[in-house]
């Protein structure tokens, strides 16, 4: 086996594989590498001696603000068959060994896998990684509560009728009222973007910047896409879906205050579930869901539940920990600069 790296400007290869099998992920393309500015992304590819391609690996490294450290993160990674050990140990040998010469104190990743593959939770705890507890809530980086919704060898109807009652009939009444579907691309950022501002003010989230947004939109190109429903000429709630292999992605989704009683929402899902149903995907993937009732984002879990039987349990966050001591001062300064927010937010309420 042999292993190589490639950047943005030449992991054309490595896109084209983790599209092609069943373990690919969004975030595990250059593409995603393209989004997130911020970091500098590497794909790492190995190969055996035919020079196929076994399985790839796509991480994000940056700098810790303040700090000497860097962390590195692939998202979803690796990609390969994760049964394959002897890949899977090439990858992460290479990675770590990359992580070294970058100064990095930690190299996490979060597989597309369930907490139930204990035969790769195992493989990765003799490499080396540690895992540590999680709460039913968002305290990873990726969220670990999943919610994707089966369609290979569906028709819409099969489709639409396994969904819950109540929201199947939430989406036919948005149809009866007259919501209206339009498709839009990177022009519509900025209208998404306010959206979301409303969303955020009234459901208490963070959210991110027009920018942001289109950067997602020229990442993608036309496997990226924004749902917009209106009444009469009112815009009411939006979704950013991204297209990537066998997968559509829920990425971001947005609503009015206005007309909420006409569901659109649900009609907006039903829209984007559509488009992966006529890609021939084999998953629409709502991403996260918080089945804690004490989450303050518990009705997000009971939205999507609606859609989905049920959630997925995924293996949570692992570290392969390259300097002990960058690991415990960057979790302690980021324990301290979120209380600090916590404060400073009650105190200005």
């Amino acid at each position: 086996m042999s292993i190589e790296t490639v950047k943005i400007s030449d992991a054309a290869e490595f896109d084209e594989y983790v599209k092609s099998v069943p373990k690919g992920h969004m975030m595990q393309t250059s593409m995603w590498g393209k989004v997130k500015k911020e970091w500098d992304w590497t794909g790492f590819i190995c190969r055996d001696d035919s020079g196929n391609i076994k399985g790839v690996c796509g991480v994000l490294i940056r700098k810790i603000p303040y700090t000497p450290f860097r962390m590195m993160y692939a998202p979803r990674g690796p990609v390969c068959d994760l049964a394959d050990r002897e890949t899977i140990t090439e990858l992460i040998t290479a990675v770590s060994e990359y992580g070294k010469k970058n100064k990095a104190y930690t190299f996490k990743i979060d597989t597309d896998t369930l907490a139930s593959n204990t035969e790769y939770i195992d493989l990765l705890k003799s490499i080396g990684f540690s895992f540590r507890e999680h709460g039913a809530g968002f305290d990873t980086v990726q969220a670990r509560y999943i919610f994707r919704l089966p369609l290979e060898g569906k028709t819409e109807e099969e489709v639409i009728n396994g969904f819950h009652s109540k929201t199947r009939y939430n989406t036919r009444l948005a149809e009866r009222k007259g919501i209206r579907m339009e498709i839009k691309g990177k022009e519509a950022c900025g209208q998404f973007h306010d959206l979301m501002l409303l969303t955020g003010e009234r459901d208490n989230f963070a959210i991110r910047s027009t920018e942001y947004f289109e950067r997602i939109m020229d990442a993608f190109g036309d496997d990226a896409r924004i749902y917009f429903a209106y009444y009469e000429d009112e815009l009411l709630a939006g979704a950013l879906d991204v297209h990537v292999g066998d997968k559509v992605w829920y990425v971001y989704g947005a609503s009015s205050n206005s007309h909420r009683n006409l569901m659109p929402t649900y009609l907006v899902q039903w829209s984007c579930i559509k488009w992966a149903i006529e890609e021939n995907c084999k998953w629409y993937d709502f991403r996260g869901g918080y089945p804690d009732e004490n989450n303050p984002l518990h009705g997000i879990y009971k939205f999507k539940k609606g859609f989905v039987e049920d959630y997925m349990e995924f293996m949570g966050e692992a570290d392969l920990i390259m300097d002990k001591f960058g690991f415990k001062f960057v979790n302690w300064a980021t324990k301290a600069a979120k209380s600090a927010r916590k404060l400073r937010s009650k105190l200005l309420k």
